[in-house]
């Protein structure tokens, strides 16, 4: 590892003092009156010998540390490894560096990751919230720290958030099963508060309503073991003779599909909420309601440095349009 080169070691070199090099190095040679040809000199010998800036003195100066905090659900799940990616480089090009982590939906590890990012000074968060993460984030807020939720937000707090239209996404999807012919169409969920879930399943609600079709409710334990989830599944889909199921994350689908192959089983017609590789490699391929990842990813970013900027003092909500993926495992029923 090199050197680090010091300010007191461009003053040396050059024969000037280390005040004159931390006005040029700070954009101030025009307000303390120092020549161009003398700011020049100082900047062009900077670059020759590679003077990188001590971003701890830095942030101390500036008040910013020009770090975000990430904090999602799961890393490995492919909507938020996704975004995470997106987000990482898009605040790259803005000079930002990111810090980001997995709470696994469990709010006092989401806590202390919270603290601990907060106590390292970033200048902002993006946080996908759990259940009870509330009072923290209003703390946040409190502190004048720029916060944007997504994918699910608290109803009776005033934030930023960026997420998806869960509600039309699962009434779309749920809408497409009745055309196809589907008249047993069950719904799987978690035990949550989480808003996301909850729009899901009233927009799941809603088509059967308008399609005056019975509804079946499945509910998954949170913390539920691979084996228990598998067995709930196994006896929601079989003792209620499902024809379709909508499933409200693709990890849930996973579970249905380990279900089917673990019991001997056939699995009914399928639709999952967020897309996954696995979806286009088992037969038939798996029709999702795709979220849209991209802009979510830049929304969150926009709407963050907005925020860091000053420029916004409104509350930004933005719900965008999610599409529905027909592929195989959706056709069109055949009655006999």
């Amino acid at each position: 590892m090199k050197k680090r080169i010091l300010i007191s070691d461009i003053a040396k070199a050059l024969g000037i003092s280390v005040t004159t090099v931390s006005f040029i190095l700070n954009d101030k040679a025009k307000e303390k009156r120092i020549s161009e040809a003398l700011t020049k000199r100082v900047l062009d010998y900077v670059k020759k010998v590679g003077y990188k800036p001590n971003e701890l003195a830095k942030s101390l100066r500036t008040g910013k540390t020009k770090i975000l905090g990430l904090i999602i659900e799961d890393i490995s799940n492919p909507f938020f490894g996704n975004i995470a990616r997106l987000i990482e480089s898009k605040v790259y090009e803005q000079g930002y560096r990111i810090i980001y982590c997995s709470t696994n939906n469990d709010v006092e590890k989401a806590k202390e990751l919270i603290q601990m990012f907060y106590d390292r000074q970033v200048d902002g968060f993006i946080i996908t919230p759990s259940d009870g993460l509330e009072d923290t984030v209003k703390q946040l807020q409190q502190n004048n720290i720029p916060v944007v939720l997504f994918d699910r937000y608290f109803p009776g707090l005033e934030t930023d958030y960026v997420g998806a239209d869960n509600f039309q996404g699962a009434f779309d999807a749920s809408n497409h099963l009745c055309q196809q012919g589907y008249r047993r169409i069950g719904f799987v969920s978690l035990y949550s508060d989480q808003t996301q879930m909850k729009e899901r399943s009233d927009g799941y609600m809603k088509a059967m309503d308008n399609n005056k079709q019975q509804s079946f409710i499945q509910k998954i334990q949170m913390d539920a073991s691979d084996e228990e989830a598998m067995e709930s599944l196994r006896e929601f889909i079989c003792e209620n003779r499902l024809d379709a199921v909508l499933f409200s994350t693709n990890y849930l689908a996973i579970s249905g599909l380990k279900a089917a192959k673990k019991f001997n089983f056939t699995m009914p017609a399928v639709i999952a909420f967020d897309d996954h590789t696995v979806f286009k490699l088992v037969e038939p391929a798996i029709t999702v309601v795709s979220q849209p990842i991209k802009d979510i990813a830049e929304n969150l970013i926009n709407i963050l440095l907005l925020r860091l900027q000053g420029k916004i003092k409104a509350t930004r909500r933005m719900v965008l349009p999610c599409e529905l993926k027909v592929r195989e495992s959706t056709k069109v029923k055949v009655t006999s």
